[in-house]
């Protein structure tokens, strides 16, 4: 097979290229010569390496929080696309809004039997009510491609186009570069596309007219500087140890004057816990890819689809616990600031819809006893809905992990005047497992091995989104946590009643 020079060109190449004659200009010939002749030693590749890795999963963090602040997040999606993004080797987002609205392709290495597969698959159809992960496209490496070597995401949207790259410098060094520039992001496509090509990808005409209507713009110097800015904001800290000291992990608070919250801000262990949720939800969200695209397969026998669809569920509520985790320490560092989410009127019967049935799942897997009861008719609240579905998801992992040898939790809702009341009562059938605290965000169950957010942050959370959360301890076995919601000011809210309710059990 003849290889053609376009697809022995990494993007890193191309970055490079552009840099050096960016240099050439700015220096003399002299200067120039020093720059491109360093040797290097292995502890110097080393903190390059770091320092790369480093910037780029801060870049990852700040290219979502641009994105996030620029796309509908209501949960209800159409099927017009808000952009695209290529990206290798996994996807880089796990935020459900933006693997949504945007068409998302994932280069991978692939064997020659799969690269014939792909080419005789057809275009898959996109959901329009509700949206998966399945709309990730799978885009074919050949299996020796250098720039299989490298991590990288290429993005368009309307307001900016811009191209990232985990690889080398001109000098072989581990780096990171980027680039809002039309002319490096469309070389960077064109470098993409001529493997699609080589590969006789069959929608590759379907990437071709959404780079065609979301070419990139000149940049703005504005959005330049802030995409910097919040780069240097979401770089990960390094921790370091001194020679014979310890660093505890796991720690008990004896301080009883100072709140969990009031520490926050101060604490040492929130970057670390910042980059750790990143790391995790990386390779988790790889998985989940994976997975979604296997259950594709029409070949599957039934016991590998059972289990396929086993691992899609744990990788889909380990990515939520490491959101709504990172969402936690967003929210409390930045809450004095600016605000850091929208609240939207809020269809509480969609969220609830979406997530009795993942509070079912996973109270059987811990002998629970789910009983819930809601109205008929649930009127709209005031919030954002992708966070309350995930801080009410962990609550019910708070429940159920606490519960050693099983229990109930009784699940109603009713209205409290301008607010809507949510109520969960707990009863466990031994004594509550005691809480350790680890660290400034997170609970401890020793017998269950479980994590939770501890209770400080998560009534926080709740306050943020413009609620309230009040415990009761009624006795050693049960709890009762009442949550208050804000209730929209639309006139098609009604009063629940209790003679029109519907139970799920």
């Amino acid at each position: 097979m003849v290889v053609s020079k376009g697809l022995l060109m990494k993007l890193s190449d191309i970055i490079n290229r552009y840099e050096a004659m960016a240099v050439d200009t700015c220096l003399s010939p002299s200067v120039s010569a020093i720059v491109k002749d360093i040797d290097h030693t292995p502890d110097k590749i080393n903190r390059a390496n770091s320092k790369a890795q480093r910037q780029w999963f801060g870049a990852i963090a700040t290219l979502e929080e641009i994105l996030l602040s620029q796309v509908n997040d209501t949960g209800t999606y159409d099927i017009t696309y808000r952009g695209l993004i290529l990206s290798a080797p996994t996807t880089i987002f796990s935020h459900q809004s933006l693997n949504c609205q945007f068409k998302t392709g994932v280069f991978t290495p692939q064997t020659g039997q799969k690269l014939t597969s792909i080419q005789a698959q057809l275009p898959a159809a996109r959901e329009t009510e509700s949206c998966t992960i399945a709309t990730v496209s799978e885009l074919p490496l050949f299996p020796k491609d250098p720039i299989a070597t490298e991590q990288f995401y290429l993005v368009l949207t309307p307001y900016f186009g811009l191209i990232a790259v985990l690889g080398e410098d001109s000098q072989k060094l581990p780096a990171f570069h980027f680039s809002f520039e039309p002319e490096v992001i469309n070389q960077g496509w064109l470098a993409l596309r001529s493997r699609l090509f080589a590969a006789n990808y069959p929608q590759l005409s379907q990437f071709d007219a959404l780079v065609q209507d979301f070419y990139p713009p000149n940049p703005d110097y504005r959005l330049v500087t802030q995409f910097s800015r919040l780069l240097l904001y979401h770089l990960p800290e390094i921790s370091v140890v001194h020679p014979g000291q310890r660093r505890l992990i796991h720690w008990k608070s004896k301080d009883k004057e100072k709140s969990s919250l009031e520490l926050f801000n101060n604490a040492p262990d929130i970057a670390i816990l910042q980059a750790l949720t990143h790391e995790i939800r990386t390779p988790l969200t790889t998985i989940h890819t994976m997975t979604r695209l296997l259950l594709r397969n029409k070949e599957l026998t039934p016991k590998m689809t059972k289990l396929l669809e086993g691992i899609d569920q744990e990788c889909t509520e380990q990515i939520n616990r490491m959101e709504l985790i990172l969402k936690a320490t967003e929210l409390r560092i930045t809450s004095k600031k600016q605000k850091s989410i929208r609240l939207v009127y809020t269809s509480l019967e969609n969220v609830l819809n979406e997530s009795i049935p993942c509070w079912k799942k996973q109270a059987q897997r811990r002998n629970v006893i789910l009983d819930i009861v809601v109205p008929k008719k649930l009127p709209q609240v005031f919030s954002d809905p992708t966070i309350l579905n995930q801080v009410l998801m962990g609550l019910i992992e708070k429940f159920t992990r606490s519960f050693s040898e099983g229990g109930s939790i009784s699940v109603q809702v009713a209205t409290a005047g301008h607010q809507l009341k949510l109520q969960f009562r707990t009863e466990s059938s031994s004594l509550n497992n005691p809480l350790e605290a680890l660290g400034q965000v997170l609970m401890f169950h020793p017998n269950t091995g479980g994590l939770s957010l501890n209770l400080d942050v998560t009534k926080h959370i709740f306050h943020v989104l413009g609620g309230k959360l009040i415990v009761r301890q009624r006795s050693q076995y049960k709890q009762v946590f009442t949550i208050f919601l804000p209730l929209s000011q639309d006139p098609n809210n009604h009063d629940l009643h209790p003679f029109s309710q519907k139970e799920y059990r």
